[in-house]
C-alpha cells in the first residue's frame, strides 16, 4: 500500500473489492472486504483470538467495536446480541462503508458504523471489544483508550487483543496505572502470540455535564 495505511481516513489505494467466507458469532456467510482496510483477505489472527476468548456480549445496551475495519467484531456482536446497539467505529471511511454493506447483507440492523465523533456523548457502553490499531503509535493509542474506556458503564468491560511482541505487556502496565481508580485490569487469555486484556469498571461514571 506504500504510504496508504488501514488507519487512513480516505485510502488512496484501489478499492479492489473481494468476497471472503467467514464464521462470526456462530453464523457462517460471505462478507465484502477491500484494499486499504485491515486484513482484507481473512479474519486476522488477533481478532480470531479475541473472539475465541471473550464471553458472550451483553444482550442489550450499547456495545463498541473500536477500530472496526470491515466489521468482524461488530458483526459478531450484532449476531449474538440482536437487541443491543453496536457502534462500529473507525476513521477509515472505506471500512465504515464495508461494515454497512456487510450488516445489510447479513440482515442485522443494530450496527451503527460511524466516525468516532458521531457517537453521541450520552452513550454509555456495556462492553468494548477491540483489536486496537497498535501501529498508530503509543501516544495515539493511549489517547484512543483514554477517550473510550471512561465511557464504560458501571460493571462494563473492555476486551483488547494485542500482539505480545508489539507491546501487550507494557500496554497492560499502562492500563493498570492509568485506570487505577474504579477499574481492574487483567490478562484474560494468551494464544498464538497474542494477549487478551480485560479492563472492568466497578464504579458508576459521572453523568455527562451539558455544555
Amino acid at each position: 500500500m506504500g504510504s496508504d495505511h488501514y488507519f487512513s481516513a480516505s485510502p488512496s489505494s484501489a478499492e479492489n473489492l473481494r468476497r471472503i467466507r467467514v464464521t462470526l458469532g456462530g453464523r457462517s456467510g460471505e462478507v465484502t472486504t477491500a484494499g486499504g482496510v485491515f486484513s482484507p483477505d481473512h479474519v486476522d489472527t488477533g481478532t480470531a483470538v479475541l473472539l475465541a476468548n471473550t464471553p458472550p456480549p451483553p444482550p442489550g445496551g450499547h456495545l463498541l467495536d473500536l477500530g472496526c475495519g470491515w466489521g468482524p467484531i461488530a458483526l459478531s456482536l450484532a449476531v449474538q446480541s440482536p437487541h443491543a446497539t453496536v457502534w462500529a467505529v473507525d476513521v477509515n471511511e472505506r471500512a465504515l462503508d464495508l461494515v454497512r454493506r456487510n450488516a445489510a447483507e447479513w440482515g442485522v440492523d443494530n450496527i451503527n458504523a460511524v466516525l468516532p465523533d458521531d457517537v453521541p456523548d450520552s452513550v454509555r457502553l456495556r462492553s468494548i471489544r477491540s483489536n486496537p490499531p497498535i501501529r498508530v503509535g503509543k501516544q495515539e493509542l493511549h489517547g484512543l483508550l483514554e477517550r473510550w474506556i471512561p465511557r464504560l458503564d458501571e460493571r462494563g468491560d473492555a476486551w483488547l487483543v494485542v500482539q505480545r511482541n508489539l507491546g501487550s505487556d507494557s500496554l497492560q502496565r499502562w492500563l493498570a496505572a492509568t485506570f487505577d481508580d474504579g477499574y481492574s485490569v487483567a490478562r484474560a487469555a494468551t494464544g498464538r502470540g497474542f494477549r487478551v486484556l480485560k479492563v472492568r469498571r466497578h464504579d458508576a461514571p459521572a453523568d455527562p455535564t451539558p455544555a
